[in-house]
Parts: C-alpha cells; sequence; structure tokens
C-alpha cells in the first residue's frame, strides 16, 4: 500500500518504521521540512517530502501532528491522493498541556475527529489515539497469541474502516469497533481504554464504561 504520514513524531515515526518493514511504500512529512528527516529516511527507506506532497497518490493518508495545529495544514494538503483514500486520524485534545482551549469541542461537543475532518475536509478514522508509540514497535503479536493487545477504532466510513483495521492486524494488534466518530469521546484522554495494554474483551468493556463528560483535567 501507498501511505502517506503526516506528521514525523513518537507515533508517526515508529508507523513509519514498522509500515515500511512490511514492504509498505511510505511517504513522511513534518511542519521542518523534509531535510530534517534525514535520518528517519536513511533508517526506514520511507521518502521525505513536503507536507503538500505527503498524499500524492497515497491509498492511506496518516494524521499524526498536534490537534492545534491542523487548522494550519494546506487546503490542499489532501489533494493528488489516490481514488478512495482513506485518512486515519490519530489526534487527541490536550487543552492545557498543549493545544489551548477549542471552543467547538468544549462547548459545541464535537469530538476531536469530527473537528479534524472540518478542517480536512474528508471523513477520517481514528485509531492509535491512545497508543504507547514505542509499544507500536515492541508489542505487536501474532494473530490469535493470549498477549496480542487491541485497540479500539472509530469511522463513519465502514469500508475506510476496514482498511484500517486490516492495517492494524497487519501490524500485529488486534481491533474493536468503536462505533462512529461522534462516538470516539469513548476513546479520549483519561477514559479507561487510553493507554489501555488489553485484549478485545477488556478493551470493548473500557469502550463501554467510558463517561461523555469530559473530566476537568481535560478541559480549557
Amino acid at each position: 500500500m501507498k501511505i502517506g504520514i503526516i506528521g514525523a513524531g513518537n507515533i508517526g515515526g515508529n508507523l513509519t518504521r514498522r509500515l515500511t518493514a512490511l514492504g509498505h511504500t511510505v511517504s513522511v512529512a513534518n511542519s521542518r521540512g523534509p531535510e530534517t528527516l534525514t535520518a528517519l529516511a536513511e533508517e526506514t527507506g520511507a521518502t521525505p517530502v513536503p507536507v503538500t506532497e505527503a498524499a500524492r497518490g497515497a491509498e492511506l493518508v496518516v494524521v499524526t501532528i498536534p490537534l492545534k495545529n491542523v487548522p494550519d495544514l494546506p487546503g490542499d494538503v489532501l489533494s493528488g491522493a489516490a481514488e478512495g483514500f482513506v485518512v486515519l486520524d490519530t489526534g487527541n485534545y490536550y487543552p492545557r498541556e498543549r493545544d489551548g482551549r477549542i471552543a467547538a469541542i468544549e462547548d459545541e461537543g464535537l469530538t476531536e475527529s469530527r473537528w479534524t475532518e472540518k478542517h480536512l475536509g474528508h471523513s477520517v478514522v481514528k485509531a492509535f489515539n491512545g497508543t504507547y508509540a514505542q509499544d507500536i514497535l515492541d508489542l505487536p503479536r501474532p494473530a490469535g497469541d493470549p498477549e496480542r493487545i487491541a485497540l479500539p477504532v472509530a469511522g463513519d466510513d465502514e469500508a475506510a474502516k476496514d482498511t484500517v483495521r486490516a492495517l492494524i492486524d497487519e501490524l500485529g494488534f488486534d481491533t474493536v469497533d468503536a462505533g462512529g466518530i461522534d462516538d470516539s469521546w469513548r476513546q479520549q484522554p483519561d477514559t479507561p481504554v487510553y493507554g489501555l495494554r488489553a485484549g478485545v474483551d477488556a478493551v470493548t468493556k473500557a469502550l463501554a464504561e467510558a463517561s461523555p463528560e469530559r473530566p476537568a483535567s481535560f478541559r480549557g
């Protein structure tokens, strides 16, 4: 699969490492320019590109940048992607530590990923937002392994969600369908599933136990 990754931080960098190792063709971009990605490119064989070229020809585009920076992405950031491409969003809202207060999330009740969709102009699938970056490298297990952990995956487009779930399976993790994007509050920070290293049953239970009330520590 041809994959574009926008963001080369902890999650983006480790997805680049794993996806290239699995044989996918990966282009990776960050806000500082492709010249800052030379070491990652040499390590992985990924192609460093400007943000405006990350989606070119991509069947899957991963957006893994701080939420506050999503509105700063170029308006044509997804142009040139392959027909029927999927967008994977790993973002979280951290109003106190990083993002500042976003009224549409707090006052209008939009989930982080619905807010991101509105800025990108394209539907997204939400996954990896509660995953420890190092686990992407350290915890893959073959299907059926009793120690294999599961990740929640939310999205409105069932075909897109299936694409992401299949890729996560290839990466060595199980998945749990977490519903649509309006349900993705169940996996936002400070919910029972956030950061949970557990199998399908425990992740399913944690999603069901989530409260829609955003805790004070995650309000601006």
